[in-house]
């Protein structure tokens, strides 16, 4: 069996920033993944639907991997995440990531329409099969069934590199400890959907968060208040954080604007610019955006963060 890669805390999806003309901020990348290896979280992950993949070129794609990979230098573990509907192209796309020096290859299963278990099987297992790195997968299929146990435990059986599981779903809890029984330890389990859920899945014995970058960090010490025992600690602190939580995640394009200006405000890049198509805030909401900003940022005061 493949070695399985230690990754415990946050894991934050690392966005794509862009110039006012939509190209490639380099410069804002390798600054931000740069504090993200100083400050001490547990890995990174690109080019994710946090990273606009979707919006991206294959050549930018492998941009990103490439100057994460180099920026990190090997601080901090690179998740690259191969996303494609088509096995075979996710497949090219782990290869060229495992040749890049990624330590860990994702991938999320596609559900832009509906596939049997067999199919969704059969197209893990084959991306799997493409590189020997530890394989990282993410479901997040809303108002739709997602993975459990029993995926988790054949595809486990199948690929011996399948270490990672990233759900998203919400009254996860019961499954959370389905999977952690069945496996027993083989496959790591990380929580999504902005760490809404996190606390009822630290209870459950999750290894990590994978949220936006903006407030990575204070997710990183309501998790380790959380895994040390401090429950009531870890509960204040992510109550102060939950409305900005609950308003980006209403709207995906919308959480992309809200994580942009949040690192804009914090120095980490220069332009908020999320590339078109794109949802753009009325005035109204731009308020609140920038209330909910200052919100965080008298937070990361109080935390000495």
């Amino acid at each position: 069996m493949t070695e399985i890669l230690s990754i415990h805390g946050v894991v934050p999806v690392v966005p794509t920033p862009f110039h006012p003309d939509e190209s490639i901020d380099v410069e804002s990348l390798r600054h931000l993944v740069d504090w993200i290896a100083d400050s001490g979280l547990a890995a990174m992950c690109l080019p994710a639907y946090g990273s606009e993949f979707y919006k991206l070129s294959d050549l930018e794609r492998d941009q990103l991997v490439s100057i994460a990979i180099a920026a990190g230098n090997g601080r901090v573990p690179v998740i690259a995440q191969a996303n494609h509907a088509s096995a075979r192209l996710a497949s090219d796309l782990a290869r060229r990531y495992d040749d890049m020096g990624a330590d860990v290859i994702s991938f999320a299963i596609p559900r832009q329409f509906g596939a049997s278990t067999t199919d969704i099987l059969d197209y893990c297992e084959t991306i799997a099969s493409a590189t020997s790195r530890p394989i990282l997968i993410q479901d997040f299929n809303p108002g739709g069934a997602t993975i459990g146990a029993d995926f988790v435990t054949e595809l486990s059986n199948r690929s011996d590199n399948f270490h990672f599981v990233k759900l998203e779903d919400p009254m996860m809890l019961d499954k959370l400890i389905a999977i952690g029984d069945q496996v027993e330890g083989r496959v790591r389990i990380l929580e999504g959907w902005g760490g809404l859920y996190m606390l009822e899945g630290i209870s459950a014995g999750i290894d990590g968060v994978m949220p936006g970058a903006a407030i990575a960090d204070l997710l990183d010490i309501v998790f380790s208040a959380a895994d040390s025992g401090d429950r009531v600690r870890a509960h204040d602190l992510f109550g102060s954080l939950l409305p900005f939580i609950n308003f980006t995640l209403q709207d995906f394009e919308l959480f992309l604007q809200i994580e942009k200006r949040t690192l804009v405000r914090r120095g980490l890049i220069e332009s908020a610019t999320v590339r078109s198509l794109t949802h753009t805030p009325s005035p109204a909401v731009l308020a609140h955006i920038d209330h909910l900003i200052e919100q965080i940022e008298r937070i990361r005061e109080s935390e000495g963060v």
